[in-house]
């Protein structure tokens, strides 16, 4: 069956990463969020803390590039846990992924994790678009190596490009149901959001979230 509209907004994190954003503009998120009745807001770590009212805070960390040292990475993850970010988007270290070296890859990912253990949710953004099919399947085995709860398509900043179907269906097929996916960037159709889904995304990465969400019938709110 089809999602409702209530269903497919609890799988959302509602997005606003834009360097611009001020803290009046998380506010207003928070408030069309919990309007949309999303799961979470996703925002960047210095507009920490702010009043959820009620929603999951998630934060990027090492973001967006992912050529922070380890110790930054982790660092910046446990001052936002701290300010209570119950979420951390982290990204991988995009260099170490493309010259093969899957030691510093997972140390990296496993400096994040230790700074920010359980109950927190480790998100691993692997900027897919970037990889091949191959890069894909060992950075998601890294992060499932390295304890993480999800791995996340991309930053939407990468000028290869966001999510797509196949990457979310490749990453579904490596981590089972080990990890969670993430599906993130350039997702602004109804028909997009759902063919993530469909390809096995469990969560998704939204700043167009109250445009996909009207898509749906309106009958479909009160389900």
């Amino acid at each position: 069956m089809p999602l409702t509209r209530r269903e497919l907004a609890q799988m959302v994190d509602h997005t606003l990463l834009k360097p611009e954003a001020t803290p009046a503009d998380v506010a207003a998120l928070v408030a069309q969020g919990v309007e949309l009745r999303v799961y979470s807001v996703c925002v960047s770590p210095s507009l920490l803390p702010l009043d959820p009212c009620g929603l999951h805070v998630a934060a990027v960390t090492g973001f967006p590039s992912g050529a922070h040292r380890s110790s930054v990475k982790a660092a910046e993850a446990a001052a936002a846990a701290a300010a209570g970010a119950d979420e951390i988007d982290m990204v991988v270290n995009l260099g170490a992924v493309k010259a093969g070296d899957w030691e510093l890859v997972q140390a990296d990912l496993a400096a994040v994790r230790a700074a920010v253990p359980a109950p927190v949710v480790l998100k691993v953004i692997i900027e897919s678009a970037a990889l091949t099919d191959d890069e894909i399947v060992r950075a998601c085995q890294a992060a499932a190596a390295a304890g993480a709860d999800f791995v996340k398509t991309s930053t939407g900043f990468h000028p290869a490009g966001g999510a797509s179907v196949e990457a979310v269906a490749l990453m579904k097929a490596t981590v089972g149901d080990r990890l969670q996916v993430k599906a993130s960037g350039g997702i602004r159709t109804l028909a997009a959001a759902q063919a993530m889904i469909a390809a096995g995304a469990d969560r998704l990465g939204l700043s167009a979230t109250a445009a996909i969400l009207a898509e749906l019938p309106a009958a479909e709110t009160a389900k």
